[in-house]
């Protein structure tokens, strides 16, 4: 038994559809199962057979562990094989986000254990309290197919250090982390074993922590990441296999699909546990460590005695100064980032969102001559073809012929198809009847009559409308409502103004686009700087700290004021219309589909 080989599918769901997904999974075993040598088991990620952010959906998707069992054996033919898939689980009138351990032969599936998920994230970008409830099994470690000792932890499970240590005490000898977290962080400083590969900041934690959990109790740990995109979140992949010396023995790509292969030497076990007794050191502590939790004497003085050796100090001669070091550490520029993976991570969302989530082959992008939706128009190209995005210019009788010319460089250097609607004869028809013109309204109706010229030219064309607002510009309510914020997908919305300069330079857009003052191009002579009264290198950096809950130093007071009046009283722009709660079904706080399901 001491050479296993295990597989790891980086799994991308199409989310909501349970039967899909699982004939899907079973395509998968099939595959592995004809390598050579053929894996014993096959692990896949947490909420593999419907997505993660499912909200109020996990009623129709979640399915018992026997049918889920049923379901896997029928979608597969082969020889005897073990399976991990997660799953939303329905378990005496509970549901629970569980995984099922499942070993699939020509006979009857064998289940061997269902480990239901004990630490529900309920903060940040999850809510998953809301929708199940909490295992109340706790951990255990359970006989596999294979011959050896395995326990699960489903994603939030492994950050809770004392969850795994039950693992290892059970006297598991694999452990298995099922997981759909998000990715978050444009670039973590390269860990040591990263390869020379900057990844996601959460992808690097996660490997920390799962590291610390095989060096710590001598155990192997796989962990499995879901891939794809959901309501804009991405799921790295990266997945990875963790020997008990810590070390990684294998990691998947980055946001694509892969089945990840790694031998694990269950020998090599003695080995590290031999170098390292931190285990048995902790099952011969563990009656010490957990005598105070009893409660029994909480309000016990602690026991020494008094003094009765050793000679009294008082008369030692006081001799040497020491020295007093507070070397600090440089500090990074909080909003650098690693522009490739960027790059890779925007390509990546905008094909999924665009292609497999919305059924599009095509995008639209309005080109202003500006650096924002010409870093759109590259990225869209590269993710969706060159021949599939049409660059639509829209200028007014008032605009900067520099504006028109920046577009069509865009155009011309991507080799992509191309639009010109001229707007003037409409804003000026609509103006003239209205009357009392004044600049800002005239902006106003410029920017939702190029949005009614995208959604018209979106239909004629069957192309999906692509967003080009950054996060700056969100924050600081530099923006139309409903206008230039309305196309339903945007890779740039999380990003500042200046990571858009970086990323930009990166991908190739020409240099008088990304170096020209920023402008909205609606009023002769205007520029973003000029309007808000503070540059993009500043307000980026008050923005940062502003949405951390932090106060920003070393700004001037009049800046600061600026950007935090902006950014508090623009808040209703960045939300969907207010309307009146009056039902015990209102959309968005009683009935929770995501708008990607």
């Amino acid at each position: 038994m001491p050479h296993i080989r295990i597989a790891l599918s980086q799994f991308r769901p199409n989310k909501g559809e349970y039967a899909e997904n699982v004939a899907r999974i079973g395509a998968v075993i099939a595959q592995a199962a004809q390598l050579d040598p053929r894996p014993a088991l096959v692990i896949f990620p947490e909420t593999a057979t419907s997505g993660y952010f499912v909200e109020g959906g996990v009623k129709e998707l979640a399915v018992t562990a026997g049918t889920l069992a049923r379901d896997l054996a029928a979608a597969y033919e082969g020889p005897a094989i073990d399976v991990v898939v997660g799953f939303y689980e329905r378990f005496q009138n509970h549901i629970h986000n569980s995984a099922l351990y499942v070993t699939l032969s020509k006979q009857k599936p064998e289940v061997r254990h269902v480990h239901r998920k004990v630490f529900l994230p309920t903060y940040g970008v999850f809510d998953e309290e809301r929708f199940v409830d909490r295992g109340q099994e706790g951990v255990r470690s359970f006989e596999t197919g294979w011959g050896g000792k395995a326990a699960i932890l489903i994603c939030e499970d492994a950050w809770h250090s004392l969850a795994a240590t039950v693992a290892a005490l059970e006297g598991a000898q694999l452990v298995i982390v099922p997981s759909a977290s998000p990715a978050r962080g444009l670039g973590e400083p390269e860990d040591e074993d990263c390869e020379g590969e900057t990844l996601p900041a959460s992808v690097v934690r996660w490997e920390r922590i799962v590291r610390g959990i095989a060096e710590e109790h001598g155990v192997f740990v796989a962990l499995a990441n879901l891939v794809g995109f959901e309501g804009g979140k991405g799921f790295p992949g990266a997945s990875a296999v963790i020997d008990p010396t810590g070390r990684v023995i294998a990691r998947g790509p980055l946001f694509d699909e892969a089945l990840l292969t790694a031998d694990i030497d269950l020998d090599s076990l003695t080995t590290a546990r031999s170098d390292s007794p931190l285990l048995a050191d902790l099952q011969s502590a563990l009656p010490v460590l957990t005598k105070s939790l009893s409660g029994a004497k909480q309000d016990q003085k602690v026991r020494f005695d008094p003094a009765a050796n050793g000679s009294p100090a008082h008369g030692a001669q006081r001799t040497a100064h020491v020295g007093v070091f507070a070397k600090r550490t440089q500090e990074n520029d909080p909003l650098a980032i690693d522009p490739e993976l960027t790059r890779k991570w925007l390509v990546s969302f905008l094909k999924d969102e665009v292609v497999r989530r919305r059924g599009f082959k095509k995008g639209l992008v309005g080109l202003s001559g500006g650096v924002d939706s010409a870093l759109t128009a590259f990225l869209a190209a590269e993710a969706l073809g060159r021949e599939n995005i049409i660059g639509v210019r829209m200028p007014y009788r008032t605009s900067s012929p520099e504006s028109l010319a920046h577009a069509q460089l865009v155009i011309d250097k991507l080799g992509i198809p191309s639009v010109t609607v001229d707007i003037s004869d409409a804003v000026d028809g609509y103006l003239k009847q209205v009357g009392d013109v004044d600049p800002h309204r005239l902006g106003n109706v410029m920017a939702r009559d190029r949005m009614i010229v995208l959604f018209d030219l979106s239909a004629k064309h069957k192309a999906l409308p692509l967003g080009t607002s950054n996060k700056s510009e969100r924050l600081l309510g530099y923006f139309t409502w409903h206008g230039d914020d309305a196309p339903p997908v945007n890779p740039l919305g999380d990003l500042f103004k200046t990571q858009v300069w970086t990323l930009a330079r990166h991908v190739g857009v020409p240099e008088e686009i990304v170096a020209k003052p920023a402008t909205a191009d609606l009023i002769k002579g205007q520029t973003d700087e000029g309007d808000l009264g503070v540059s993009y290198l500043h307000a980026d950096r008050i923005l940062y700290h502003l949405i951390r809950g932090e106060e920003p130093v070393g700004f001037p007071k009049e800046e600061l004021e600026i950007v935090r009046k902006r950014l508090d009283s623009t808040h209703w722009k960045r939300r969907l219309p207010t309307v009146a709660v009056v039902s015990q079904t209102a959309i968005g706080e009683f009935y929770l589909r995501p708008v990607d399901y």
